[in-house]
């Protein structure tokens, strides 16, 4: 599966697709877990999952703080309208809310790692099997699409992550897999696709901390997470955000309660050999970059130091 050469963009009316990877190159965007998709680092590996139980909570939430508003305050102007939104909402609202229960019993998927020592990644499939990847050849992608209506424009996006089958005798089904991360694209999956490659290609300390999962699901991560945001912005910011917006529209303490109930600890990598695999290496062992790819970085961060001079300029 060809992809245009890492750095390309391609724009058209209503859409943008920016290529990262491969080979995978310095995005100039600082790296920033938006989705808290790290759910485990260390020195030898990084785990990225895609089970967002809290995002779901936090999509559904507004909907029906919408129907019981509407419901509510119609109650006095027509008691029969008012009735018909309750039962309206309901029957809309109950296939999502029953996929959200459905997925608090689902086992959660296992992450994907990246073993920046050996420069490969680990690709879980179904029935046990699993793929080992040359981390060069790992492509990605930052994907933006807009439509236009009456309400104005809509810009939705996703940061796309895709491997190859390293069988070459492997049924065309079982080619290729990829995964979406629903960021909004452009810059903020670019941030998002920073925190694997400043992992991979400069080391641990560059890439976020797995910090939504240290803890488990409780209060006090909540209450630590206000005072660190009224640090950045002040309390009354804070309250107006997090705490009305935060609670009462998106339901955020519930989002992030089920989130992290779910994923503390976080699943882990189960086949005997990958565990072998994910043991630390001598540094004389790992491998290295490939030239192509030393090349590649090299010139676009040439090209990023003349970007900069010249916004300084």
């Amino acid at each position: 599966m060809s992809t245009p050469p890492a750095g390309t963009t391609k724009k058209r009316m209503f859409s943008r697709n920016d290529y990262l990877a491969p080979l995978p190159i310095p995005t100039g965007e600082k790296p920033s877990d938006v989705l808290n998709t790290i759910w485990r680092k260390n020195q030898v590996f990084l785990d990225i999952g895609n089970y967002s139980i809290g995002s779901a909570v936090m999509v559904i939430w507004p909907s029906i703080m919408t129907v019981l508003a509407m419901s509510y305050f119609t109650r006095n102007l027509n008691s029969d309208f008012s009735q018909d939104i309750l039962i309206l909402g309901s029957i809309i609202m109950l296939l999502p809310i029953w996929f959200v229960i459905q997925g608090l019993f689902r086992d959660v998927p296992l992450p994907v790692r990246f073993n920046r020592q050996r420069r490969e990644v680990c690709v879980p499939r179904g029935d046990g099997e699993y793929w080992i990847v040359p981390w060069e050849s790992v492509t990605a992608a930052a994907t933006q699409q807009s439509s236009v209506s009456q309400a104005g424009k809509a810009t939705m996006g996703l940061l796309i992550i895709g491997f190859e089958n390293p069988d070459p005798q492997a049924k065309e089904d079982n080619k290729h897999f990829w995964f979406g991360f629903n960021c909004g694209g452009g810059t903020t999956a670019m941030a998002l696709w920073e925190c694997v490659r400043s992992y991979m290609e400069i080391g641990p300390e560059a890439a976020p901390e797995a910090a939504a999962l240290n803890s488990g699901a409780n209060l006090r991560y909540y209450i630590d997470y206000m005072n660190d945001k009224a640090k950045e912005r002040g309390w009354f910011l804070t309250l107006l955000w997090e705490g009305v917006f935060g609670v009462f529209i998106f339901n955020a303490p519930l989002a992030t309660y089920l989130q992290r109930k779910k994923l503390y600890p976080p699943p882990d990598l189960p086949y005997p050999d990958i565990i072998e695999w994910s043991r630390p290496l001598p540094p004389e062992q790992w491998a290295k970059r490939s030239p192509e790819l030393d090349v590649a970085i090299t010139t676009r961060e040439a090209e990023l130091a003349v970007q900069a001079a010249r916004e300084l300029a």
